[in-house]
C-alpha cells in the first residue's frame, strides 16, 4: 500500500491514542494477583484509562500493521490479562468465576466448571460471551455448558468486558455485558527461521483433592505462527468451612485449541480447530448431573488493511453433543437427558477513516443455533415411558444484525461515538410429545395447536461523550438501549408435569420453569457515569468510580404459575417456605449502582521492594416495578488487598468483603445468606524458566454461604412419595480453606 494513501487513515485511527495518554503501570484486583503492567502498543492505544486489574500479554502482537487501532475503549470496560487468567489456575478451573474479580463482576453458582457470568446484576443470557468472536447457544435445559466452560483459565491470552453502555459494534441481542475473549493469538518471532516456545504447568488444591495440568506450545517465524493450547482438570467434593462434604461438586474436565495464522503483509489469516471433552460434573443446586459433554468447533478470521481502511471478517461452527444423568453416590437413578446443538455465524466489519477526526464502523453479522432436546425413556417407568420426552424439537433461532457507528474526536479533549444497529431474530420449533399421553398428552396437545415462529425486531442505539480534562482525570457519560430476545427454553419449555418443570432452570434455585409464547424481548435503557483521577504518571495513586442506572422494559423473569394445569395449586401461588413452579413473564425492572476501584503505592525501596495497596467496592440493587425483587443480586461486596514486589518474589494478602443479602426474590423464595469475610495469601518465586506459585485461601476456614449459590439440593433431604426429595432452605456453602500450589515451566 502507497505510504501516502495510508497516512490519512492512520492518522484518523490513531488519534484516540494520541488524545488518551496510555497507562504504564497496574495492579490488578483479582484476588491474590499482582503485576507490573507493561502494556503493548495495541493496548496502550485502546485502553484510555489505567484499569485496577492486569492489561498486559507477554507474547508478540498478533496483528498486521494498523489492527492496534482497535475501536473505541470506554472508560468503565475492564479487561482481564492472559497472566491474570493463568495465574487463577492456582485457585480455580472456572473461567466464568474470572468475571467476579472484574468492578461490578459476579458468577452464579453452577458445576465446578461452568458457573454463569453476572455484571451489573444482570446475569447467564443477558451476558453475551464470544471466544475468539464465536457464539455459543444454549445447549442445555440447564446451561451446564455455558460458553465459558469451553475454555481453560490458562487458555485465555486477553479478555475484554463490556458493560451495558458499550457502543453497537461490540454486538447485539445482550442486555448486560459482552465478554470479548482471545484463545491463542498469533505470534510471530522476527526472521525465516521457526523458533518455538511454551510453557507447562501443573496444579494441585488441597480442598477438594484438584489437581490437573496446562500446556501450551507455538511454532513460529515472522509470518507464520502455529499455537496449541490445552488443559486437563479433575477434583472430587470439596468441603466447607465447618468441616461439611459438600456433595455433587466434584468434575473433570479438558479442552484443546489449535491454531495457525498466515500474515501476508497487511493481511492476517487465521484458523483455529478446537474441542472439550466433560466426562462428568456434580451440580449441587440442580436435580441433574452433567454425565458427558463433546464439542468440536472450527473458526477462520481475517484482518486486512487497505487503502480505504480496515476489514475484519470471522465466520465458525461448533457442533454440541450433551447428556445429563445422576453421578453416584450422591445423586442415584436412571433419567437420561440429551441434547444436540449447532451453532454456525459470521461477522464482518469494516472501519473507515473518513477525515483526521472521524472514523466510522459498517458490520454485518449472522448467528444461528439449532437446538434439539430429547428424553429417552426409562425402561420399566410408568411415568418415564414408553415414549420418548422430546423436548425441543427442532429449535431454530436466526439473528441478522447489521450497525452504523460514529466516532467524532472533536478535540484533544472532547470525543464522542454514536452508534445504531438492527438486530432481527427469527425462532421456531417443531412439534412435541411426553413420555405417555395419560400424563403429558393434554399439555403437548395445546402447544402443538399453537403456531411456534416468532419473529423480534430488536433496535439498538449508543452514545458515548467523553471528556479528558487533564492529564490527570477523564469523565465519560455513556447512554444506550439493548435488546435481547428469549432464549429456546424461556420460549418453548412447555410441560407442566412436576418433574419436567424441575428439569428447566439455569438458576439453581430449585424451583421449576415452563416457557411462555407470549414472551416479547426485554429493552434495557441504561445511563452511566465514569470518572477517574490519577497522579499525571499514572505510577502512584488512580480511583475510578462508574454509577450506573437501568430501566428494563419487559425483562424477562418470572411469575408463579397459574395454569390450570400447573402442580400444587392453589398452595403453589401464596407458599414462602418450599420450592415453587414459575412461568417465565415479562415485567418491567429497574437497576442501579455503583463500582469504585482504585490503587495507592505505599513504598518503592531497594532493600524492601513495591508494595502497594488495591481495592474495590461494588454495590448493586435491582427491583421489578411491582415491588419483586430481582433474583441474584450480589450483596454489597469489596476487596482491599496489599500487594508487594522484591526480586524475583511477588506476593499478596487480601481481604475479601461480603456483606449479608437481604433482598431476595420473592416469587422464587431465594434463600437470604449471611455477611462473611474471607482471607487468602498468594506468593510466587520465578527464576529463568520455572515459576512457582503457592497460596492459601481462606486462611481462617471461615464457614459462608455463596450468595449467588442457590440451593442445596443434595446435602439435605425429607422423606417424600418418591422416597426423599431436596430439602427447601438451604444455601450452598462456600470452599473452606484450601492449600493450593502450581510449577511452571518455560521453554
Amino acid at each position: 500500500m502507497p505510504i501516502h494513501s495510508r497516512n490519512t487513515l492512520r492518522r484518523a485511527l490513531q488519534l484516540t491514542s494520541a488524545l488518551v495518554r496510555p497507562s504504564i503501570a497496574a495492579l490488578c484486583v483479582a484476588p491474590l494477583c499482582v503485576a507490573p503492567l507493561a502494556t503493548s502498543a495495541a493496548r496502550a492505544q485502546t485502553v484510555p484509562e489505567l484499569p485496577t486489574v492486569v492489561v498486559r500479554s507477554d507474547a508478540p502482537s498478533s496483528t498486521v500493521r494498523g489492527a492496534a487501532d482497535g475501536p473505541f475503549t470506554p472508560a468503565d470496560t475492564a479487561t482481564i490479562s492472559g497472566e491474570e487468567a493463568q495465574g487463577a489456575t492456582l485457585s480455580t478451573s472456572d473461567s466464568g468465576s474470572l468475571i467476579s474479580r472484574i468492578p461490578g463482576g459476579a458468577a452464579w453458582g453452577a458445576g465446578g466448571v461452568s458457573s454463569l457470568p453476572a455484571v451489573n446484576g444482570m446475569g447467564a443470557d443477558r451476558v453475551q460471551v464470544s471466544i475468539n468472536g464465536m457464539l455459543f447457544g444454549v445447549a442445555c435445559p440447564n446451561e451446564m455448558n455455558p460458553p465459558m466452560s469451553f475454555i481453560n483459565p490458562a487458555m485465555i491470552a486477553g479478555a475484554r468486558v463490556y458493560m451495558g453502555t458499550a457502543p453497537v459494534s461490540v454486538g447485539g441481542d445482550y442486555t448486560g455485558a459482552k465478554v470479548d475473549v482471545s484463545v491463542a493469538p498469533a505470534q510471530f518471532t522476527p526472521g525465516q527461521a521457526l523458533t518455538t516456545h511454551g510453557s507447562v504447568s501443573g496444579f494441585y488444591r488441597s480442598n477438594g483433592d484438584g489437581y490437573g495440568m496446562d500446556a501450551n506450545v507455538t511454532v513460529s517465524n515472522e509470518d507464520t505462527s502455529v499455537t496449541y493450547t490445552g488443559g486437563w482438570a479433575r477434583a472430587s467434593d470439596y468441603t466447607a468451612g465447618d468441616g461439611t462434604t459438600i456433595k455433587s461438586t466434584m468434575y473433570e474436565t479438558q479442552n484443546h485449541a489449535l491454531s495457525v495464522s498466515k500474515k501476508l503483509q497487511d493481511q492476517l489469516f487465521t484458523f483455529q480447530i478446537g474441542g472439550q471433552f466433560i466426562p462428568s460434573e456434580g451440580y449441587v443446586n440442580q436435580y441433574m448431573d452433567l454425565v458427558d459433554n463433546k464439542s468440536i468447533y472450527g473458526n477462520a478470521r481475517y484482518e486486512g488493511l487497505f487503502d480505504w481502511g480496515k476489514l475484519e471478517a470471522t465466520v465458525f461452527a461448533n457442533r454440541v453433543r450433551h447428556t445429563m444423568g445422576f453421578i453416584e453416590p450422591d445423586k442415584s437413578g436412571d433419567m437420561p437427558m440429551d441434547t444436540r446443538t449447532t451453532d454456525l455465524g459470521y461477522a464482518v466489519k469494516g472501519t473507515f477513516g473518513v477525515s483526521a477526526h472521524d472514523i466510522v464502523r459498517l458490520g454485518n453479522e449472522l448467528y444461528y443455533n439449532n437446538l434439539d432436546d430429547w428424553w429417552p425413556p426409562v425402561e420399566g417407568s410408568m411415568m418415564m415411558g414408553p415414549d420418548t420426552f422430546i423436548n425441543i424439537n427442532n429449535g431454530q433461532r436466526l439473528r441478522l444484525g447489521t450497525f452504523g457507528e460514529w466516532e467524532r474526536h472533536i478535540d484533544d479533549k472532547w470525543t464522542a461515538v454514536f452508534g445504531l444497529r438492527n438486530d432481527i431474530v427469527w425462532m421456531n420449533t417443531g412439534d412435541v410429545q411426553g413420555y405417555n399421553e395419560m400424563m403429558y398428552g393434554q399439555n403437548a396437545a395445546l402447544f402443538n395447536a399453537q403456531d411456534h415462529a416468532r419473529t423480534d425486531f430488536n433496535v439498538d442505539a449508543s452514545a458515548i461523550l467523553r471528556y479528558e480534562a487533564n492529564t490527570s482525570s477523564l469523565y465519560e457519560l455513556g447512554l444506550a438501549r439493548k435488546t435481547r430476545s428469549p432464549n429456546f427454553y424461556e420460549r418453548y419449555a412447555w410441560s407442566t408435569n412436576a418433574m419436567a418443570m424441575s428439569m428447566i432452570g439455569w438458576f439453581g434455585d430449585g424451583n421449576g420453569y415452563v416457557g411462555n409464547l407470549d414472551l416479547v424481548p426485554e429493552a434495557a435503557h441504561t445511563v452511566s457515569f465514569t470518572a477517574t483521577w490519577h497522579d499525571p504518571a499514572k505510577k502512584v495513586w488512580e480511583l475510578r468510580v462508574s454509577p450506573y442506572y437501568s430501566y428494563v422494559v419487559d425483562y424477562i423473569d418470572a411469575d408463579r404459575c397459574a395454569l390450570s394445569t400447573c402442580p400444587n395449586l392453589p398452595s403453589n401461588l401464596t407458599t414462602t417456605n418450599n420450592f415453587v413452579y414459575l412461568q417465565f413473564a415479562n415485567h418491567d425492572a429497574w437497576l442501579y449502582g455503583v463500582n469504585i476501584d482504585g490503587k495507592l503505592a505505599l513504598w518503592d525501596d531497594v532493600a524492601y521492594g513495591q508494595g502497594a495497596f488495591r481495592g474495590s467496592l461494588n454495590f448493586v440493587q435491582g427491583q421489578r416495578t411491582d415491588g419483586v425483587n430481582l433474583y441474584h443480586m450480589m450483596p454489597l461486596n469489596g476487596v482491599v488487598a496489599i500487594d508487594h514486589t522484591l526480586g524475583h518474589w511477588s506476593s499478596s494478602l487480601e481481604l475479601q468483603l461480603v456483606s449479608s443479602k437481604t433482598l431476595v426474590s420473592q416469587v422464587r423464595n431465594e434463600l437470604e445468606t449471611s455477611a462473611y469475610a474471607l482471607l487468602n495469601f498468594r506468593t510466587s518465586y520465578e527464576l529463568d524458566m520455572v515459576k512457582v506459585d503457592f497460596g492459601v485461601d481462606n486462611i481462617f476456614d471461615t464457614n459462608y454461604d455463596l450468595p449467588l449459590g442457590g440451593a442445596n439440593l443434595v446435602n439435605y433431604q425429607v422423606a417424600s412419595m418418591m422416597g426423599s426429595s431436596a430439602a427447601w432452605g438451604y444455601p450452598v456453602a462456600g470452599m473452606g480453606r484450601s492449600f493450593n500450589t502450581r510449577v511452571t515451566v518455560r521453554f
